[in-house]
């Protein structure tokens, strides 16, 4: 019995997967990881279109909404660019926009280093670490809207508010918080970093478990102190996920609503009008949705350019 020879490069399988040669493609004109890819595509499929229609419809929706005037009831109105030139047209989009901006450089000064240093600090503690880590991530489990309705509570004006008390101790106040223009956004920057200090604490904790201790004890002979070990070491180490955190604090701190919302309604004089308030007024006690959804992709637009140039600047810094 004569065996006939084997055709020459080997069966297509043996083809596909001799190593140090590009994939070959099959009798229907496609490389094995190509099927490999599609067939991988097919099963994703379902989830994509599940996500582009709750995630990427609605945007779309938003978009077109920004150019017609309705409210959500009665047929949509084509208007064009009417409901822009009614938003740029409002005196309180200014004061808006620079509260908003006011805000997000105070969280930035006061939210971004409080974090850092309660992990560094918890990080060095031998005992109690996991008491304090609870402590820290408490104010992230109570309800947004609660926990503010308490701290309103503390900033009442006069002697019998909790800050006023403590401050008496010590000889100063009692201050009007919620009450003066001055001190009323600083007041929303401390209850809105209390809140959300707690899990970019427990992000860095977790980051700092990264940090080589080799590093340390060499830094320990070397004579260098806690700070010098602090500024060389453990910042250098976390500076990729600090510049996530610092990303992440920046967006959603141009989006704050609920402390303005509850605690201040905006006032006193608007001062702590905010473009998030703004949106909800438009939408909600004018019944003008096109206009609040206008400001909504305004402000998208605002956020996608922020990131865009954050990313572009942090590039390079996260990965030396």
């Amino acid at each position: 019995m004569t065996i006939a020879p084997e055709r020459p490069g080997g069966t297509v399988r043996d083809r596909a997967t001799r190593p140090g040669e590009p994939a070959r493609r099959t009798r229907r004109g496609l490389s094995v990881r190509h099927r490999a890819a599609l067939a991988g595509l097919v099963f994703l499929l379902p989830a994509l279109l599940v996500f582009a229609y709750f995630a990427w419809w609605p945007i779309a929706q938003s978009l077109l909404l920004a150019f017609q005037k309705t409210n959500l009831v009665e047929p949509a109105e084509w208007v064009g660019w009417r409901n822009f030139e009614i938003l740029f047209a409002d005196p309180l989009l200014p004061t808006a926009a620079w509260n908003t901006l006011w805000f997000t450089l105070l969280s930035l000064a006061i939210g971004l280093p409080v974090p850092l240093v309660c992990a560094v600090l918890m990080s060095e503690l031998r005992r109690g670490g996991t008491a304090a880590r609870v402590l820290a991530y408490l104010p992230v489990v109570i309800p947004p809207v609660v926990a503010v309705l308490l701290w309103k509570v503390f900033f009442a004006p006069g002697e019998s508010g909790v800050v006023n008390s403590v401050l008496g101790i010590f000889g100063l106040g009692p201050l009007p918080w919620l009450q003066s223009p001055e001190l009323a956004m600083p007041s929303l920057v401390i209850v809105a970093t209390w809140s959300g200090a707690g899990t970019a604490i427990l992000i860095y904790l977790a980051a700092l478990t990264g940090v080589s201790t080799e590093l340390y004890e060499a830094a320990e002979l070397d004579g260098a102190s806690v700070w010098r070990r602090v500024w060389h070491i453990t910042l250098p180490q976390m500076r990729g996920v600090i510049l996530i955190l610092l990303l992440l604090q920046i967006i959603g701190a141009i989006q704050v609503f609920t402390e303005p919302y509850v605690m201040t309604d905006g006032g006193p004089a608007n001062a702590t009008v905010t473009v998030m308030l703004m949106v909800y007024r438009y939408a909600f006690l004018f019944g003008n949705y096109g206009v609040a959804t206008a400001l909504s992709v305004l402000l998208a637009i605002v956020l996608v350019i922020v990131s865009a140039i954050y990313l572009r600047l942090t590039r390079t810094w996260s990965t030396r």
